[in-house]
């Protein structure tokens, strides 16, 4: 009997290590099919999951509660699995290097538990060549066995969209590779069992390697061509969002609007193609010229308060502005890579603290990463300037009596609304006196 019908039967386990926004909903999902085993290095996180509830957000506290995940931050507890799954963080350095301590760790870890007749997969993020030439010769290494013989290998990259209740680990297509021919058509097997879209094999595990990084620097090019557009329309008095409206009406535009660039992913993935190609040589343009014009927009969206402040004769450094949406995108908890974070930062340059408030994002983890301090939307008052950062459905969604118990005693064209995902009602903001800017 395969490994694959011994999981089935539940005569094996499987084991998810990683349980952040990609490994959760992978353990849950596969509690419904196999035994499975989640493990964590974070004690705190493990007891989360216990109490029944989902820092991630991602499926839910009901679904966390009522799952059959068996959490635990022990690692010895992974000797008990034979299907591993490897989902960890893997995030840049402060010099755009890709950082794979996070990866490596797992290895490390993992290896010390490895028993033979093992399966390891791993979804981390990685440039093509990492599974093969850092993960296999650190999970020998440490195990003692020897990959291809006692256990063996492949890789499927993580697709998962935070936030997104739509777009869902089971309604999209998978891509997994293998070592060999056994290996790939044995994990395929594997994931069938919650994957309802289907599998998609790839030749080989440097092939799938290289899908997630190249899906997402398409994306970070086609939003820096987005934004691009932004600044010129900006200089021209040129609405971008009506003009990318009226061009989405052909039928191939790609329907990419400007905005911050942050999150896990699009933010970062680039970083490793182009870590890649310039260790063979190749020194990235396009690519590159992408990740810095994305990494410059909280800039230009900062000069934009300043100027629309300014043009309302208020000082400067007096002003009270308020950052509504902190997190890196709508509905959605997760504050990594967070360019909303980059305008507290950089708003403070000018002398300005402003006031930050986020009905997703976690009070202790913003003061842990940034040292900034939630406020409640209620205590903002006698506001100069409110900057929509993130376009949360609370804010999407906001009556007008809102806006006006923000802002101080004060004639309402002196009063500026910075909309920078185009989230608010544009005619009606307009139509009621008040100051607009949208990105």
């Amino acid at each position: 009997m395969d490994l694959y019908e011994k999981l089935k039967n539940k005569e094996e386990k499987l084991a998810v290590i990683g349980l952040g926004y990609v490994g959760a909903p992978l353990a849950v999902a596969f509690s419904k099919k196999a035994d499975t085993i989640g493990f964590d290095v974070d004690a705190e996180k493990i007891q989360t999951y216990k109490d029944g509830r989902d820092p991630t957000k991602e499926v839910g506290d009901a679904e966390i509660r009522d799952c059959t995940v068996d959490f635990t931050s022990d690692e010895t507890r992974l000797k008990g699995a034979k299907f591993h799954i490897i989902a960890v963080p893997t995030p840049i350095s402060s010099d755009n290097a890709p950082d794979l301590a996070y990866v490596i760790t797992a290895s490390k870890t993992l290896g010390r538990n490895l028993t033979k007749g093992s399966i390891v997969v791993y979804e981390s993020t990685v440039y093509p060549g990492v599974t093969e030439d850092i993960c296999i010769p650190i999970l020998e290494k440490e195990s003692g066995l020897s990959c291809g013989t006692d256990f063996k290998v492949g890789y499927s990259p993580e697709r998962v969209n935070p936030g997104d209740k739509v777009n869902r680990l089971e309604t999209i297509t998978k891509i997994v590779a293998g070592m060999d021919k056994e290996s790939l058509e044995e994990i395929s097997k594997v994931y069938e069992l919650v994957i309802h879209a289907g599998i998609h094999k790839a030749s080989s595990i440097k092939i799938a390697e290289a899908v997630k990084v190249v899906e997402n620097a398409q994306r970070d090019v086609n939003i820096a061509f987005m934004n691009e557009l932004a600044m010129v329309f900006d200089k021209m008095g040129i609405d971008t969002y009506e003009a990318l409206a009226a061009m989405n009406t052909k039928w191939n535009a790609l329907g990419f609007f400007p905005g911050l660039v942050g999150g896990h992913c699009i933010s970062v993935d680039p970083h490793y193609f182009i870590y890649a190609a310039e260790k063979l040589g190749h020194h990235s343009q396009l690519i590159l010229s992408s990740r810095r014009i994305n990494e410059d927009m909280s800039a230009f969206v900062v000069d934009a308060i300043i100027k629309q402040l300014i043009l309302t004769n208020k000082v400067v450094r007096k002003s009270r502005v308020a950052i509504l949406g902190i997190t890196y995108k709508e509905n959605c908890p997760d504050i990594r890579n967070s360019k909303a974070l980059k305008l507290v930062k950089q708003l403070r340059d000018y002398g300005i603290t402003p006031f930050v408030t986020d009905p997703q994002a976690s009070a202790k983890e913003v003061k842990q990463e940034s040292g900034v301090d939630l406020v409640p939307l209620s205590s903002l008052r006698d506001l100069d300037c409110a900057v929509f950062a993130i376009a949360h459905d609370e804010y999407k969604n906001m009556p007008l009596e809102k806006f006006e118990a923000m802002f101080g005693d004060y004639p309402n064209n002196e009063k500026v609304i910075i909309d920078v995902k185009a989230a608010l009602n544009k005619d009606e903001i307009l139509q009621e006196g008040y100051r607009y800017w949208r990105l």
